[in-house]
């Protein structure tokens, strides 16, 4: 027993020196890490969660000092994801026996998030750029954005209560997409606060589901919470632009792992 709290000390420790180190959001890491690990998808997930609310929670309070949260898109964003994720939740409950009936699901829809997470941090230098050349759909989007947050957020709330990956990543490409003058730094700001409640929310009913383990939970946080400072700090020395790619295709060959096998 002992051993294994250590091991999953060990699995939250490297998982936070990564998010700290490349900014990669700690879910898309951390849900497959479990799986290989051998934990059953509900659990993975539902606490992978409830990890992801507790480590960015502090991210609010420095992000709203700097003036960086802009709370009307966060808004935007939550009308569409919060009852998403509720509607979601209660889905799983009433419609299956189980999470044994379920399971396939939430693996499936992990291997979908990770391959758009991947694709996004591939691709995200030139997500602002094609804004300016924005026509079709991109250009209704961008005259009616109200709306299309809102329903970017419930899809975002699906798939973040299926796969518990997506609410950083993807969350930041829904703004840079939909608001392109909106600076780096509440892009940033935006996403995480959107982001705590909704894995919360999300982890919360995973928790009422009975998919959340308490010890891997405490375990997870003991490793990682100092590790992200520490890759915080090793970031200005080691090349983002070498690492990143490599996390980015690590995880596109996971994620087709879990739609195709």
């Amino acid at each position: 027993m002992e051993a294994t709290f250590l091991l999953y000390i060990m699995a939250g420790a490297v998982v936070g020196l990564a998010v700290g180190i490349t900014g990669v959001g700690g879910g898309s890491l951390m849900t497959p890490f479990l799986l290989l690990f051998g934990f059953p998808p509900n659990v993975a997930i539902g606490t992978d969660l409830l990890y992801a609310a507790i480590t960015k929670s502090g991210g609010i309070f420095s992000h709203q000092k700097q003036g960086n949260i802009q709370w009307d898109l966060v808004r935007r964003l939550a009308w569409g994801s919060i009852p998403a994720a509720i509607i979601t939740s209660l889905a799983l409950h009433y419609l299956f026996g189980d999470a044994n009936e379920y399971s396939h699901i939430l693996t499936f829809s992990l291997g979908i998030m990770l391959v758009f997470t991947s694709s996004v941090l591939f691709f995200r230098s030139r997500l602002k750029v094609e804004n300016h050349k924005a026509g079709g759909l991109l250009s209704f989007a961008h005259r009616h954005t109200a709306p299309v947050t809102i329903v970017m957020g419930a899809i975002l709330g699906v798939f973040v209560t299926l796969s518990s990956v997506g609410a950083g990543a993807i969350g930041a490409a829904i703004l840079m997409t939909l608001y392109p003058a909106l600076a780096a730094r509440k892009v940033v700001g935006v996403d995480i606060a959107h982001a705590v409640p909704l894995t919360f929310i999300a982890g919360f009913a995973h928790l009422l589901l009975g998919n959340v383990d308490f010890v891997l939970l405490g375990s997870l946080l003991v490793g990682s919470l100092p590790a992200v400072v520490l890759g915080a700090k090793l970031s200005t020395k080691i090349p983002n632009n070498l690492l990143q790619p490599l996390l980015a295709s690590i995880l596109m060959v996971l994620g087709i792992k879990f739609v195709f096998f």
